[in-house]
């Protein structure tokens, strides 16, 4: 007989897969299907195990499951370093909705070093399917040329994207936000407003994300027959070098739109720097929704990634792909939203 706690129930630890069972009116087998091959069950006799599990509070153990099921449920995230020491609000936020998702799914996410690039860069990934025995693996900041999705998937490893592989070659599972989508939106938001001369203030050419979302700005301004020419600068991601360069247009422009909170950070002082106000005598919106967009003066209008959404759809992607490695791969495109702000409110005469 379990041992009871007071109230009754069975004592926290004591709780077995045939108690489970019990609970649930099923076999043992089905309980450990349900924890370690949830896709092998019917939707409702799954519902029923979870909750005799959750009812029960029970909790396998997990050195004694990684034998049975040669599973160390971890998945495996790169940490990359990033220029000049800046912080990465966006990424930091999706590894908490990341490592959240993957918590409830049974999973916990192991962090590590991953210089992109690198030239030990797979050795990396390596040693953690040896010595850790990762089951599957999330990239983030994924670009042009990168050789972790073509390793990952040559050696049937499970892993998704948080980011498209920007090559013809489309590998491996991924979900991404549509930045093209928000720069378009931010464009019609300030046509709306007034605004004809709107500029672009982005990364150099060549980064997939920083293109995605100079097309977007692009093509919303030629469905709206507006000039584009001259009016797009480039910069790092860093708040002086954006305003330094975003001071060669600010002549020509009655609004920018900004690839990321950063460089509409560097306009800020751009406009400052030469006696101008943001949003009174030039709109700015920015892209990232960072923590600062709402207490800057103005406040910065900014397009906000849903990133407890991207969180969660890569968990499940993973799950899917751990429980099906032949199944298509899957992609994911999902529509961020715009934040309107003191930086775009104001309407100019048409």
């Amino acid at each position: 007989m379990a041992r009871t706690t007071p109230t009754g129930g069975p004592k926290k630890g004591s709780v077995t897969l045939a108690l489970v069972a019990q609970r649930a009116g099923v076999s043992v087998q089905t309980v450990s299907n349900a924890l370690n091959s949830p896709g092998l069950l019917a939707p409702r006799t799954l519902k029923r195990v979870q909750e005799a599990i959750s009812e029960l509070d029970y909790r396998p153990h997990q050195a004694a499951r990684s034998l049975r099921t040669r599973s160390s449920r971890l998945i495996g995230y790169g940490i990359q370093p990033q220029p000049n020491g800046l912080s990465t609000p966006v990424l930091d936020d999706f590894l908490h909705a990341l490592s959240d998702s993957a918590d409830k799914a049974g999973y916990r996410v192991l962090l590590f070093a991953a210089p992109v690039g690198a030239d030990d860069e797979a050795d990396r990934y390596d040693e953690l399917l040896r010595e850790h025995s990762v089951d599957a693996f999330v990239l983030s900041g994924t670009y042009r040329g990168d050789r972790r999705p073509g390793w990952l998937h040559k050696r049937g490893i499970p892993f998704v994207a948080f980011g498209r592989s920007w090559s013809a070659r489309d590998t491996g599972d991924w979900v991404d936000v549509d930045g093209a989508h928000g720069t378009a939106a931010a464009v019609d938001h300030l046509v709306a407003a007034g605004h004809r001369q709107i500029a672009f203030l982005g990364w150099p050419r060549g980064s997939g994300v920083g293109d995605d979302r100079a097309q977007g700005w692009r093509e919303a301004m030629r469905r709206h027959e507006l000039p584009v020419r001259d009016l797009r600068v480039s910069s790092l991601n860093d708040v002086d070098a954006a305003r330094d360069a975003v001071g060669r247009i600010l002549a020509k422009a009655t609004a920018v739109v900004a690839a990321s909170d950063t460089l509409a950070l560097g306009c800020y002082r751009a406009l400052r720097d030469s006696g101008r106000s943001p949003g009174q005598d030039v709109a700015v919106v920015g892209f990232d929704d960072s923590p600062a967009a709402g207490l800057l003066s103005p406040s910065l209008s900014s397009v906000r990634q849903p990133l407890e959404e991207v969180g969660r759809a890569c968990t499940r992607q993973l799950m899917s792909r751990i429980n099906d490695p032949q199944a298509d791969p899957e992609h994911v495109l999902l529509t961020p939203e715009l934040i309107v702000r003191e930086s775009s409110a104001a309407v100019l005469p048409h």
